[in-house]
């Protein structure tokens, strides 16, 4: 429970000392409701990073605002293992990320866009002997990914050029007149033409190499390159845009990346991205890895320097697990990838290696997310079973005896703050960012769970919330919420988006089940929805509606609804199509016609797989499966919403279904966010989505009594 979390903190860190004396002094009494406000004004950390010898840490911590000039994020610096305080170490409203420390771990490299900077660019800060950080970088696209070179005297990082630009000037050119140009027409010959919530241009990213000082001139690795001239050329694509992930080689003679070659192909494949090395004299890059598997996130460990990357075995499914793969290396040469994972039927989400060469790496299982090792010859294994909350983005440093974990904590009943792991013993808290707002802040419940046999032979799981304020002896409606992806899973994790208690908090206990597809229970499970997109996930969700009111007698069967987003949405308006058990149903960013999500969203292939052939193939799945195909079935009253920028399920989708329901006459309510991509992440948007959900339950849901 949280009224004993900043107790729990004391005697960790001089920093969690300070927060838990003033949520102690607190004579507030804490709120038994759950409010957005709670939830959004949590401070929020991202990734850990550790200096090499594992004595130093940074994180970046936002401090949420509804008004963004309000909002701040800044880097703190942490000393895992002692009682020293943590330090704010930046003072700045942008916030700053790609943070990454020099060898030595007296200097701190990060991109951040500050004053009469118009891009990201590229800041050195230096820890020992204090001042402002200073920007070494100065580029016309801004710079990203800083990877200092084993002796520090250089760094590495990606930066976007226009094709055709040899050098910095070329690139600035080639830019105004992109800015200057009079029509603004897009033009495309090759496939995709959008990602996420942008439209993409013939940018296309470069590794550059300078002197880690202000004014350097920086020089193009990739530029006159036969990779960088190919049509399908592409680095690794996120959602903000696509990134090389340099990694120096431990002679500091040149740079392990990743990248793709056939990525105008991938509309009709499936096209990987492979590791390529290139020297720092120069030279055509030359690929470490060939075939059909992807290898992401390249990095060098152990003793004798291997070479560490994130592997993709190519099966032909939507879904394949994420493995760790040695690779020896030297001089430019890599040998075959082994697997250090395989014996672990999970995806790896975040690992490093020891100076000793063991890896650490955390998995998704069963909704929580546990603590993995593999000493070099031997098979990787679970530490110890963690059965409350998630640890996420691992950071290890230092050798095998005296190794140091770090990693982010949190559960649904617990905020997130940074813990140390101890392989053989456990947690214990590093920081207490969020202490004193949950001391502050409603009692929360843990998650409960439960797994039962559907209907298909197949073990499901479900967590199930309880409302603030519980009582046995009364019956509560029963919301069910569907996850998105579908390749994720529900997690027993502290959310902004779909927050558990929030939405119980009109008093409603929430189900929270992993369908067929879901991730953390094997590679087949995820991979058995091909050919069934939504009807099989559906009816699993229904059993466990099913077996939690058999289960929970203080479940009331007759108040029921359901919602969900991105995949949970598609799954929600199937729900409309095909069944009248819930009284309401919630749907952002849903599909209405399987063709049609096919056409017009960013990405396009993997869709054909799911169903087994393209459109045209006449499969009746396309119709079978697409909720608009039932349109003369709706009845429910839905509560539907969208992003304007939304091209991973695009608005259309959204249309299609609203003006089917109005067609139909069924009660139905429309919301569109024009800021929003395929999350809504501005602060006034979500109270004002959370709200409209509240009271859409709060008209079906609360219209008869609660108690026996």
């Amino acid at each position: 429970m949280l009224q004993g979390f900043a107790r729990r903190l004391t005697g960790v860190c001089a920093l969690c000392l300070s927060f838990s004396a003033v949520a102690a002094e607190s004579t507030t009494p804490a709120s038994q409701v759950m409010t957005h406000e709670d939830v959004w004004l949590m401070r929020r950390m991202g990734a850990p990073v550790l200096s090499s010898d594992g004595r130093l840490a940074v994180v970046s911590v936002a401090e949420p605002a509804y008004d963004p000039k309000d909002q701040v994020s800044d880097l703190w610096l942490l000393h895992p293992g002692t009682e020293l305080a943590a330090r704010r170490l930046t003072f700045t409203k942008g916030a700053e990320a790609g943070v990454t420390f020099s060898p030595d771990g007296k200097r701190l490299a990060f991109t951040a866009k500050r004053d009469g900077d118009l891009e990201d660019q590229i800041y050195v800060l230096d820890l020992f002997n204090g001042g402002e950080a200073q920007r070494i970088t100065d580029l016309p696209m801004g710079a990203r990914s800083p990877r200092f070179s084993p002796d520090g005297t250089q760094i590495a990082y990606v930066t976007d050029v226009w094709p055709g630009a040899h050098d910095d000037a070329e690139n600035r050119k080639l830019s105004r007149e992109h800015a200057e140009r009079k029509s603004t027409v897009r033009a495309y010959d090759t496939y995709p033409i959008r990602q996420w919530d942008h439209w993409l241009d013939e940018r296309q990213p470069h590794l550059y190499v300078q002197d880690v000082r202000a004014g350097a001139a920086p020089r193009d690795l990739l530029s006159g390159s036969a990779l960088v001239a190919q049509r399908g050329y592409v680095g690794r694509a996120e959602d903000d845009g696509t990134t090389l992930e340099p990694a120096w080689t431990p002679d500091g003679q040149g740079l392990v990346f990743t990248a793709g070659t056939d990525q105008d192909q991938s509309v009709r494949a499936f096209t990987p991205i492979s590791l390529w090395y290139v020297a720092l004299a120069g030279g055509e890059p030359q690929r470490l890895t060939s075939g059909p598997d992807t290898f992401e996130a390249p990095r060098f460990g152990g003793p004798d320097g291997t070479l560490y990357a994130e592997h993709v075995h190519a099966s032909g499914h939507i879904y394949d697990l994420t493995q760790i793969a040695a690779i020896s290396f030297r001089h430019g040469v890599a040998g075959t990838p082994r697997d250090l994972t395989d014996a672990v039927d999970r995806s790896v989400s975040s690992w490093g290696v020891t100076a000793q060469g063991v890896l650490y790496f955390l998995a998704e299982d069963s909704g929580h997310e546990q603590l993995y090792s593999a000493s070099p010859g031997q098979p990787a294994k679970l530490l110890w079973p963690l059965k409350r909350g998630v640890y996420t983005s691992l950071a290890v440093a230092g050798d095998a005896r005296d190794a140091m974990l770090i990693a982010r904590f949190d559960a649904a009943d617990h905020p997130p703050e940074l813990v140390r792991l101890k392989p053989s013993e456990g947690h214990e808290f590093l920081t207490g960012f969020n202490a004193k707002s949950a001391q502050q802040g409603p009692l929360l419940s843990p998650l409960e769970s439960f797994t039962f046999t559907a209907s298909n032979g197949r073990r499901i799981h479900s967590f199930l919330v309880k409302p603030p304020g519980f009582d046995p002896k009364r019956r509560y409606p029963l919301l069910v919420l569907l996850h998105g992806g579908p390749h994720s899973s529900w997690r027993d994790s502290f959310g902004l988006r779909w927050n558990y208690h929030l939405l119980a908090s009109g008093g409603y206990v929430v189900l929270l089940t992993d369908y067929s597809g879901s991730t953390g229970y094997g590679e087949a499970f995820a991979q058995s929805i091909e050919r069934d997109p939504l009807d099989g996930p559906a009816q699993e969700i229904n059993e466990a509606a099913d077996e939690a009111i058999r289960r929970y007698p203080f479940i009331d069967a007759s108040r029921q609804c359901a919602g969900g987003a991105s995949y949970g949405g598609h799954l929600a308006n199937w729900l409309e199509a095909t069944t009248t058990r819930y009284r309401c149903l919630i749907s952002h960013a849903g599909l209405a016609d399987l063709e049609v999500q096919w056409g017009t969203s960013d990405s396009a292939y993997h869709r054909e797989v799911m169903i087994g052939s393209p459109p045209w193939s006449h499969d009746p799945l396309w119709r079978a499966q697409s909720p608009i195909a039932y349109a003369d079935r709706f009845a429910t009253p839905i509560l539907l919403s969208v992003g304007d920028r939304d091209y991973r399920v695009p608005l259309n989708n959204t249309l299609a279904m609203w003006t089917a329901l109005q067609r139909r006459e069924v009660p139905s309510r429309l919301l569109v966010f024009p800021d929003a991509n395929h999350w809504i992440t501005k602060a006034e948007d979500s109270r004002r989505w959370y709200n409209e959900v509240a009271q859409w339950l709060k008209r079906y849901l609360q219209d008869s009594s609660s108690e026996q």
